[in-house]
């Protein structure tokens, strides 16, 4: 009786050291034992990850993390059927707790996505997919013209919904939620002061893009840009043609790509002719921006210098900036620097 009594004290006593090692651990590596890191890492979590691929992904970024933890977590609270997608922070003395309760409840850290200014909204679209989860061909639909019209745009004025910026958003934004956001950015820009500055400009606020685009494709120097932009609204004012040669580049094609020419010659004004976006052949602005504009082209427009200019060039330097002339005839002998020194120039290269 005596020996039978001490074989069950002994299976208890073996019993409660199982558990304690067993669960001692698991609390250790899931409760106790932190990450260490130099710098907070991240991991990107797909809709298609599974418990087995996140902790490949924190491994990656903490090679030394009780990774075994973060599983033990996943199997007792069934963490498959609750996947969430994002971008998550992996910080230095985060324990797997930590990690896998930032994951499951969706304490996601924002990603900053730049809107850039490009010359097609498609290339502007496949920039913005390549920064967050969306897929490109799903925010394309939404610049479809039917859509587009849900935001206030037309297709010819859909450039002006995208206001360059880089701006906070999750990582797992829907393509519909990123242009709800997208509307948002735009309202906040368009603010008073800038419809009063448009106004007293004699434009709306998509005038102003439309300018401002034609504006970028004049000039890359900024400090030219509310120069250029006084002298385009001083001709609207005059009920003068802009006579831009950006505009034609853009109504036939060539406005964009590596054969883009140089100058606008009769051929290409003749390939333009009759389209909306001719500005040698149709006074006023054209129906809508040829790019999307920058911000620096925009405050240009908002803030453009008063002068009497009417007419530029390129100098005669070759460098991309402009002479500015107030008369025709002024404007032709400017022209004639400008060839002649693009003449001399092309001769060196062929030397």
């Amino acid at each position: 009786m005596k020996n039978l009594i001490k074989f069950s004290i002994f299976i208890l006593i073996a019993t409660i050291v199982y558990f304690i090692g067993t669960y001692g651990h698991d609390y250790y590596i899931v409760k106790i034992e932190k990450v260490e890191l130099k710098e907070t890492a991240y991991i990107y979590i797909t809709p298609q990850d599974n418990a087995e691929s996140v902790m490949g992904k924190i491994k990656n970024v903490a090679p030394d993390a009780p990774i075994e933890g973060f599983g033990r977590l996943a199997e007792h609270n069934n963490f498959d059927s609750r996947k969430r997608s994002g971008k998550y922070a992996i910080k230095n003395g985060d324990t797997m707790s930590d990690i896998y309760n930032r994951i499951v409840s969706r304490q996601q850290t924002p990603v900053r996505v730049t809107i850039p200014s490009t010359r097609d909204v498609q290339q502007a679209i496949s920039i913005i997919s390549d920064q967050l989860m969306v897929d490109s061909a799903e925010l394309a639909g939404y610049t479809n013209p039917t859509v587009i019209s849900c935001f206030g745009h037309s297709a010819s004025s859909t450039p002006s919904f995208f206001i360059p910026d880089t701006y906070e958003v999750y990582w797992d934004i829907s393509a519909e939620d990123f242009f709800e956001k997208m509307a948002a950015w735009e309202r906040q820009y368009w603010n008073e002061d800038r419809k009063k500055k448009a106004k007293a400009a004699g434009l709306t606020p998509r005038e102003v893009a439309t300018l401002a685009s034609i504006v970028d494709e004049e000039t890359s120097n900024i400090q030219e840009m509310p120069t250029v932009a006084g002298l385009f609204i001083n001709r609207l004012n005059k009920k003068m043609r802009l006579e831009t040669d950006p505009t034609i580049l853009y109504s036939i094609g060539k406005l964009s790509g590596p054969d883009r020419p140089t100058r606008v010659d009769d051929t290409h004004k003749a390939a333009a002719k009759g389209h909306p976006y001719n500005t040698y052949e149709i006074p006023g602005l054209p129906p809508g921006p040829i790019r999307i504009p920058t911000k620096q082209a925009l405050e240009s427009v908002l803030n453009y210098k008063k002068h009497d200019y009417l007419f530029m060039c390129a100098k005669e330097t070759l460098d991309g900036t402009h002479n500015f002339a107030k008369t025709n005839n002024e404007h032709n002998k400017n022209a004639a620097r400008y060839r002649k020194a693009f003449r001399e120039w092309k001769k060196k290269q062929k030397q």
